[in-house]
């Protein structure tokens, strides 16, 4: 690949306001340099299921989302096996017979799956398609070289959303705490007892009602300082 594609990729990524900018902007520009390629779509698993994370303009509605509803095509081969998945020519295709004749009919007649190494993930791949027999036969190599570098992309994108993740369940844990905390001061006033005790009437009550201890909490806060609510006590 170019040192201006390269570029171009990394000023994508500082462009990006998240991952899924970011992939968006990567399927496009791979349709930009990869030869003969007219659409573009990324495979990720999640969650033990892949996923379509994004894909270009053009891309034929539901031709990725066949192969996974049946577990076979040429992307669900690449990102399961890591191995590079090339169907030159679908209508002479024996191998995805099901996903073969779908792909046909959306005009698709040529497709190149090259896996993508994803921290964290456990398969990945970019999917180029064509629109005429052996279209991408001259774009394999542009593909590879395109894939690995944004592999590394995806990487650090990948990174930046799991600490905002992680972040914000830092900051979730921190406000359930804070209302647990607060309701077990108000029943601590109200009942004239100490924070343990208060701690486990608060719990059985969640228990008894099959609601979170969080929620429950919460609710006893916003009665408590609703000022309708302690109009009428």
């Amino acid at each position: 690949m170019s040192s201006e594609t390269s570029d171009t990729l990394d000023q994508a990524m500082v462009r990006s306001s998240g991952l899924d900018t970011l992939l968006r902007d990567l399927t496009d520009r791979a349709v930009q340099e990869v030869p003969g390629a007219a659409a573009c779509s990324i495979t990720v698993s999640r969650g033990g299921r892949l996923l379509t994370l994004a894909g270009s303009d053009g891309l034929p509605s539901g031709l990725d989302q066949r192969q996974y509803e049946n577990g076979s095509g040429p992307c669900v081969d690449a990102a399961e096996t890591g191995a590079e998945q090339y169907a030159p020519d679908l209508a002479a295709e024996s191998r995805w017979p099901a996903y073969t004749r779908y792909a046909l009919s959306a005009g698709v007649h040529c497709v190149l799956a090259v896996p993508v190494a994803v921290e964290g993930e456990t398969g990945a791949a970019i999917n180029l398609y064509g629109v005429r027999p052996g279209t991408l036969d001259q774009g394999r190599d542009a593909a590879r070289a395109f894939a690995a570098r944004a592999g590394d992309a995806i990487n650090v994108a990948l990174r930046i959303e799991r600490r905002r993740q992680s972040a914000a369940d830092v900051r979730t844990a921190l406000l359930s705490r804070s209302v647990i905390d607060q309701a077990i001061g108000i029943l601590m006033a109200q009942e004239r007892i100490d924070a343990s005790a208060a701690l486990e009437r608060l719990r059985r009550a969640s228990q008894h009602r099959n609601v979170k201890l969080r929620d429950l909490c919460g609710q006893l806060v916003a009665k408590v300082s609703d000022p309708a609510s302690r109009s009428r006590k």
